[in-house]
């Protein structure tokens, strides 16, 4: 489950809590098309958003709506207690991995991140993914903290933020750290506008907000770099062009809640407040976005 194309839903939320029917119809439909392994509770899973009974209700929902398709539930939180209570439901949820960013309030030093991974390693039955994640989370990782994170008992895949754009050194990237970790734990590339380029720079897996709504498109895309076939990839890159540029824009958490309700996915509002969906004129744009590409991509 830590190679191929990883899916991540939006959790779609109410005032009233998750809205599961919206849910489990996401995770059903990323298990039909044939995705590798489904990622509850990412980043665009809005967990640092929901309360630990939400949280261990969303794990048990995608582990019953994904089936035989294997589900990793992120767990991350301030404290390492809480971290640790999120493990526990999301392994007795049936959780098949579970994937941590160390989330900071006040700065963490490197030993302090490691200290995280180590103490949360020792308390699980079931593969870790370490999430690396700057721009949320504000903790960088260097290659050397990789490593020493990467040979705690458990640790299956490493989550690493857009390789460059450049070839050459999207390789040296994905080699430098290939180099730093055991030989059986995968590189999976995140950002979505550079999951062709992360694959092909021989990152073994690629962990997708927007498969969570486009799984199809972004499995092609997959595919056609696991069989070697450059140019394809890129080029089935390219035509989603216009939802990389409204990424980079608005941000993928507001792009990729205004697709789910523009598929009928999911009701609007829903993105926990204090975060607000796009404006009338960034919804124009997401709209004419999916007519370009296909709206059933």
């Amino acid at each position: 489950m830590f190679t191929g194309l990883s899916a991540f839903p939006l959790t779609p939320t109410t005032d009233a809590g998750i809205d599961e029917a919206a849910y489990e119809r996401m995770v059903g439909r990323i298990a039909a098309s044939g995705a590798d392994s489904v990622g509850a509770l990412g980043s665009t899973g809005g967990y640092a958003y929901l309360g630990r009974r939400e949280r261990a209700r969303a794990a048990r929902l995608a582990v019953r709506s994904a089936g035989t398709v294997p589900v990793m539930v992120g767990i991350g939180a301030l404290r390492t207690r809480d971290v640790l209570e999120n493990a526990e439901d999301a392994q007795q949820a049936g959780a098949s991995a579970v994937l941590l960013a160390p989330m900071t309030y006040q700065p963490l030093t490197d030993d302090e991140v490691f200290g995280l991974y180590e103490d949360v390693a020792a308390h699980l039955s079931v593969p870790l993914v370490v999430y690396d994640n700057p721009v949320t989370t504000h903790v960088s990782f260097s290659d050397e903290l990789h490593g020493r994170i990467a040979h705690l008992p458990g640790v299956a895949s490493v989550k690493i933020p857009p390789v460059p754009a450049d070839p050459g050194e999207a390789r040296a990237r994905v080699a430098g750290l290939r180099a730093a970790v055991p030989a059986d734990v995968t590189i999976g590339v995140s950002g979505d506008g550079a999951g062709a380029d992360g694959l092909l720079a021989g990152c073994d897996a690629w962990y997708s907000a927007v498969a969570g709504v486009l799984p199809e498109a972004c499995l092609a895309v997959a595919r056609a770099a696991a069989a070697g076939e450059a140019e394809r990839a890129r080029a089935l890159s390219a035509e989603l062009d216009p939802l990389w540029e409204l990424f980079v824009r608005y941000g993928s958490y507001r792009v990729i809640s205004a697709i789910a309700v523009e598929l009928a996915l999911a009701c609007e509002p829903n993105l926990p407040r204090p975060v607000r969906p796009l404006d009338a004129a960034g919804r124009r744009a997401v709209a004419a976005a999916l007519d370009t590409i296909g709206r059933t991509s």
